[in-house]
């Protein structure tokens, strides 16, 4: 199935769609994009030269019309708003004017898939294709499908992202957030709470992971990095000499509310931080390093 996906059509281009478009043509695919907003096209170009200089523009499309958008092509990205309201009728409308062996994938990161195929008559092609920020970047995504997608199209729409060099993984029941988004709401719950308190400095907490375990999570995820720490006991010997400990700390993480005192207390502290930064630079400096270790991740064979 993967070899026979030349042609696909990735509808809402905001950030998210961009990205894909830059990354879906960076592997030789021909990309029909649409968007309705007024200067989307103009948007998408210039927004796929700032991911990619390099990129040519020749295989790409734009049809302002989701539905000529979606005419011939082979796979489907949806990334339109994150309202059921309007993905329900979005997908009614891809599933009528394409073939039922094209597979539709949404980007949705807080709607299940579950929640709209059942708009359309084929809703066994309709799954959740959830990127990790920027696609074009991060080669996770994650993939799930809802109660009415079938087996084959969920192992289809991994087989085609392995093919292209995403690492996709496959979650075996929804869940709201996923997995990813998930991991990262607990670690935010605790940032917040422990800023909230006054504990450490933004500053600092962001020191916290990027100068100490986010070093070892961007090259093991949690369970191994865990097994290693136990020498030859593995994470059976971690678990029965640390779990009472990591249990009473676990018991004892915060819970927060996102109110507006808590918003104004970040957003301020972080700006303070920032003073003086090139925040463009910032960006571009962990574009480049993130792509020098994925590069250095991919020559390193027994990492996953």
């Amino acid at each position: 199935m993967s070899n026979k996906i030349k042609h696909v059509a990735v509808i809402g281009t905001g950030v998210i769609g961009i990205s894909w478009v830059t990354y879906f043509l960076s592997k030789g695919l021909e990309v029909t994009a649409s968007d309705p907003a007024p200067d989307a096209e103009e948007r998408l170009r210039k927004g796929i030269t700032l991911n990619n200089p390099d990129i040519s523009l020749e295989l790409l499309h734009f049809e302002v019309d989701p539905v000529k958008a979606v005419k011939g092509v082979q796979f489907v990205q949806e990334n339109g708003p994150e309202r059921l309201e309007i993905k329900q009728e979005l997908f009614a409308k891809l599933d009528a004017a394409t073939d039922p062996s094209v597979l539709i994938v949404s980007s949705s990161s807080g709607i299940q898939a579950s929640e709209f195929q059942m708009s359309a008559k084929h809703p066994e092609r309709i799954l959740l294709g959830h990127p990790f920020n920027p696609p074009h970047l991060i080669p996770l995504v994650e993939v799930c499908g809802g109660k009415a997608t079938s087996e084959e199209a969920v192992l289809q729409t991994i087989e085609f992202y392995k093919s292209i060099g995403k690492k996709p993984i496959r979650l075996l029941k929804e869940k709201k957030g996923h997995v990813a988004n998930r991991l990262q709401a607990a670690l935010w719950q605790e940032a917040f709470y422990l800023v909230k308190e006054g504990v450490a400095s933004i500053e600092d907490i962001d020191l916290a992971i990027s100068q100490g375990p986010g070093l070892r999570w961007a090259l093991l995820g949690p369970f191994l990095n865990l097994h290693l720490s136990g020498g030859n006991g593995g994470i059976k010997h971690v678990l029965e000499h640390l779990g009472p400990p990591m249990e009473s700390w676990m018991k004892d993480l915060g819970t927060i509310e996102i109110d507006q005192n808590l918003i104004e207390l970040i957003s301020t502290e972080l700006s303070n931080v920032l003073k003086g930064k090139d925040l463009q630079k910032i960006i571009d400096d962990r574009n480049k390093v993130l792509l020098d270790l994925m590069d250095m991740k991919s020559k390193a064979v027994e990492l996953p």
